[in-house]
């Protein structure tokens, strides 16, 4: 497939690439700056270097793709519109392009819901994540929103807290409610659970959880 990843110069943008190439996909990253992405992935790959936050710069990156791929992610705990202002962008350029598969990151901490264990559900994510995390996951369900009303065929996929090692080859997964227990995700397994969902027509429409 040809696909448009993203925050491709990010943890989980990295692993997009790395495995996409890796299973034969065409890769176009859509970067702010193309000097970021490494060398060695640079040379087999498309750069196209935009402002994310602009259908018409980013629509040379999504234009005759496959699907669209979304790591995109703020390391602030202020207010901030990188994932809702992504987004819109993204699917604005992807509906004038006519591409209609796409794929975001999320996160399990926003959600509290009866997969979570009883401390998970009523302690820990109330009390103590959603809290401390209270402006990004504001942002994050601007944006799932944003993509509930675009008109295409999404899968939000949702680690847990974010960790880096090699992928574990056996990460669980649960559709629309938390996978139990499932506080951490190696940021290779959320790559490799977004490539693996890419032609799963029946996961459209769906939020995917992740845990390692």
């Amino acid at each position: 497939m040809r696909l448009a990843v993203f925050g491709a110069t990010g943890g989980i943008g990295l692993e997009l690439v790395r495995q996409g190439l890796d299973r034969g996909h065409e890769i176009t990253a859509v970067v702010r700056a193309a000097a970021r992405m490494p060398a060695r992935l640079r040379d087999h790959v498309e750069v196209v270097e935009a402002d994310v936050m602009d259908p018409a710069a980013i629509a040379p990156g999504v234009e005759g793709r496959d699907a669209v791929l979304s790591a995109m992610g703020s390391r602030e705990r202020g207010p901030t519109t990188v994932h809702s202002g992504s987004v819109a962008a993204i699917t604005e350029a992807m509906r004038r392009a006519g591409v209609r598969r796409v794929l975001t990151v999320g996160a399990a901490g926003m959600v509290a819901d009866a997969g979570d264990g009883p401390f998970t559900r009523y302690v820990l994510k109330p009390l103590v994540v959603q809290p401390l995390l209270r402006h990004g996951y504001a942002d994050l369900a601007a944006s799932e929103e944003l993509l509930r009303r675009a008109g295409l065929d999404w899968t939000v996929v949702r680690p847990g807290r974010l960790r880096d090692a090699p992928p574990t080859g056996r990460y669980r997964t649960s559709w629309d409610r938390a996978v139990r227990d499932g506080h951490s995700t190696v940021r290779a397994d959320t790559a490799d659970c977004m490539l693996s969902l890419l032609d799963d027509p029946a996961s459209a429409g769906h939020v995917v959880y992740v845990a390692s």
